[in-house]
This record gives C-alpha cells, structure tokens and sequence, in this order.
C-alpha cells in the first residue's frame, strides 16, 4: 500500500493575505522570541534564588542525619535533627559507599523517612560534590536541586530543595503569556487584515477596472472603455500603478478608435466599390458573351480571347458579389429573420452539389424529423453551398464528402466531411479569414476562387448568432457549423 504523501500547506494567493500572513507570522515569530527569553530568564533567576537558599541552607539537615540525633542548637527533640530551620520539602541523604543509610524530606508536620530505590542511590551517588547544585530526578520525590558534601566519618552528605515551586512559577508564566500572546495575535491578524485592505483600496480599483477590459471585445468594432481607476497618491507605489496603467488605457483607446475609424473606412470603401464594379463588370461580361453570338467567321484566337474574358468576368462578379455581401454583413445590415427548413437546405445543396461534383462520392445523413432554424434562408442557403463547393473543390476525384445535420440541446449541428488530402496546418488557424489560399492546394486542379468562400461561412454563421469551427488532418477534414434552433 503506498503511504499518504504529507498534505501541503494552502499558500495565500492574494498580495492581502500575504501581507497579513506575513504580518502575523513576524508578529507570532517575535512574541515566541519574547516568551521565550522570558520563561528562560525567569527560570535561571528563580533556580539561582533556589542555589543561593541551598547554599545558606548549608548541609545542618543531612549532618543530624549522619549522628542521628537532635544537632547541639535544637530545641523540639524530634529525632532527625532540627527542622525548625529548613524549608518545608527540604530533602537531605547520607550514603555510605553509594547506599542511603538516611533519607529524610522535611513536611509542615515534622520530618518523614523517605524510601529510594536503587535508581534513585546511584544517581545520587553520580552527583560530584564540587560545591555546585545540581538538578537530580527522585522518583519519590519529583525534580530536586541537590548540594553533595563529605561527612566527617567519609560518608557521603545529600542536601536538596525541590524545583516545584520554580516549575509551577514558569508554567504559570508560560500559560499567561500564551494567552496575552494569542489574543494579541488574533488582534494583530483582525487590524492588519483591515489595515491591509484599506490600504490596498487603490490597487483593488485597479484590478477591477483591468478586469472590466479583460471582458470587453477587442477584436473588432467600436470599443468603449470603463472609467479610468481612481488615481491615489503618485509617491506611493499604487499610486504610480494606477497612474502608469490609466496612461497605458488611453493609449489603447486611442488605438482603438483610430483602428475603428480605419475599419470603417475600408468597410464604406469596399462596399462603395463593389457596388460601382458590378455594373461595368456585367457589362464586360455581356459584351464578350455578345461577341462570341456574332455568326460571321471570328478567328480562333479572337473566339478563345472573348471566352477568357467572359468567364473571368464571371468570376470577377462573383468576387464583387461577395465582397459586396461581407461588408453589408460587416456593416451589421440586419438579415432576414424568419423560420427556414433547414433540412431541405441541405438536401437541395447537396443534390446541387452532386450535380456540379459528379465524380466525388456524395452521403447525407439526416434525422427523421425536420430541424428548423430562424435565420435568412437564402443567406443559410449561401452558407451550405460554399461550404460544398470547397469540399468538391479543394479534394481530388473519387473523395467521400459526407454531409449530416442533427440536433443538439438548442442547437443544430451541421457538419461538413471528406476524406481528402486535409487543410495544411499553417494556414488552418486563419482558414476563415479573408483571401486566405493555400500554397498547396487539397487538388491538382488549376484555378479556384479569392479565398472568400469560408469567410463568407464565417459572417453568416455569425451573423445567425452561431459559430463555425474546423478540425483536419491528412485523410479526415470536418467544418462543423453550429445555428440556434431557438
């Protein structure tokens, strides 16, 4: 079984939470310091006091131990000696040859024998007596610092004061200083976070406005910016923030209007000039086809020129057409909104297509029921047959081009396959911009359109509130369009 990985700790992302974090913690790092000194420097003068009142204390205790009996100076006759003088739980031991023949401990009521065990003797016996108090663990008797002498007849004298009082002094010290250091902390932590925040006020503004912009369109269209963010003061670093980033909005929208104002001059151009090249476009168109009824004899070369001209100038129509048609779409003309069956779109796009196409291989794959759509039928329709002339067009003889139409939730999903060649990478991402051909074509074959069919897909699509997406790769090319059925 694979052991739990320790959990991580949750970092602060915000600069608010850092800094009250950090605030905290420096603040918590400083009081555990304060403490700490505290409780050690309390603790080494109360064992110091401890030291010095063993020291005057002196060895009387354990000497009535080692004669047993009253010292010269008692005076209550109790038979361990005089205790009037000793501090209650004054410990005192005589060992001869490292075994305690005497140990006593004074208490209110007089002095009591006390029992050590083996443990106890021998660690009494490690004590140097080098006229230094030592800690030692009785366990009888809980922590004693204990003073070691020799005695007259070379025995061994233990006197010792118990290290309770000093113990329960510094874990008093230690519970209220933990308290008066908690509730600082939890002050300290509640003021520094709102110290924090109102501090951080200007910054805030800042983040919000950025976050306005971050959700506007800036793609394409008249783009109007929120309010500038509150300027604080220029000396503080936010201050300079929200100074630098107010600057840098007004360039963007200065950029932004002019791209606007230049985007709209090439709308009105376009459309202006796509529709002054239709009619002498259909006149040159009509003037070749003309020419070419001519029943006198025309020399061949002259036959084969007019033909050029007119299909070139059939083509040029159709490029001014749909030039014209974007730029209404662009200009946002609305559309023609009514219910359309689009399943009978497709249908008779395809069956238009299998004419045009006849030697690629044709499916469709429709649901049972009819899927309707509100939208312009005859821009929808516009839609399905750029979309095939592209599948027939850019794929070699005898591909697999599949055509299906289902719903979705709210939506309808048209979907475009073949199995050709695919789209080359490099120009897939920007498949659905204007005047966008390969270098490569999908097929062999020669000419092809301006590289406004797709783009044209695009704009109706979007113009129908949907959205045409694309994914190819070598032998698998699908255009999936999606419309709103609501």
């Amino acid at each position: 079984m694979t052991p739990a990985l320790p959990r991580r700790l949750p970092r602060p992302h915000t600069l608010r939470a850092r800094l009250t974090c950090g605030l905290v913690v420096l603040l918590a790092v400083s009081c555990a310091a304060v403490g700490l000194a505290a409780v050690v420097g309390l603790q080494g003068f109360l064992v110091g006091r401890l030291d010095e009142q063993l020291t005057e204390a002196g060895n009387r205790f354990a000497v009535s131990l080692e004669h047993n009996g009253p010292l010269p100076d008692d005076h209550d006759g109790d038979e361990h000696g005089d205790t009037r003088r000793q501090a209650t739980g004054t410990f005192g031991a005589r060992l001869v040859d490292g075994t305690a023949t005497h140990a006593a401990v004074v208490r209110p009521s007089g002095t009591e024998n006390v029992a050590l065990t083996g443990g106890d003797e021998r660690r009494l016996a490690g004590v140097p007596a080098d006229g230094k108090a030592h800690t030692v663990d009785l366990s009888a008797l809980d922590d004693y610092r204990v003073l070691v002498t020799h005695g007259i007849d070379g025995d061994v004298l233990i006197t010792g004061l118990p290290l309770e009082p000093v113990e329960a002094t510094v874990h008093r010290l230690e519970l209220l200083a933990g308290i008066v250091f908690g509730l600082a902390l939890t002050v300290t932590g509640v003021a520094g976070a709102l110290w924090v925040r109102w501090s951080l006020r200007p910054l805030s503004r800042v983040a919000a406005t950025a976050t306005r912009v971050s959700e506007l369109p800036l793609a394409s269209g008249e783009v109007a910016l929120p309010p500038r963010a509150p300027e604080s003061d220029p000396r503080s670093e936010v201050g300079q923030v929200a100074g630098a980033f107010n600057r840098m909005l007004g360039h963007v929208e200065d950029a932004l209007t002019k791209r606007h104002a230049s985007e709209e001059r090439l709308r009105s151009f376009a459309a202006d000039a796509s529709h002054e090249l239709r009619t002498p476009v259909a006149s040159v168109r009509g003037h070749a086809e003309l020419a070419l009824l001519h029943p006198g004899p025309v020399p061949p070369e002259i036959t084969r020129a007019l033909e050029r001209i007119a299909a070139e100038s059939a083509r040029m129509g159709e490029m001014v057409d749909e030039m014209l048609l974007l730029a209404r779409l662009d200009a946002g003309r609305p559309l023609e909104r009514h219910p359309v069956d689009l399943t009978m779109l497709v249908l008779d796009a395809v069956t238009d297509a299998r004419a045009a196409g006849p030697d690629h291989r044709w499916t469709l794959e429709l649901p049972e029921e009819p899927v309707t759509v509100t939208g312009d039928a005859h821009r929808l329709q516009q839609l399905l047959a750029n979309l095939l002339a592209n599948a027939r067009g850019h794929t070699p003889v005898g591909t697999k081009v599949t055509v299906s139409l289902e719903t979705e939730n709210r939506w309808a999903v048209l979907t475009v396959h073949d199995d050709g060649p695919g789209v080359p990478e490099d120009i897939q991402p920007g498949v659905f911009e204007r005047f966008t051909r390969a270098d490569r074509r999908r097929t062999d074959a020669p000419g092809g359109g301006a590289g406004l069919g797709l783009s044209i897909v695009a704009a109706v699509a979007e113009a129908h509130g949907g959205e045409v997406s694309l994914r190819s790769a070598p032998g698998s090319t699908t255009f999936t369009v999606r419309l709103s059925t609501g």
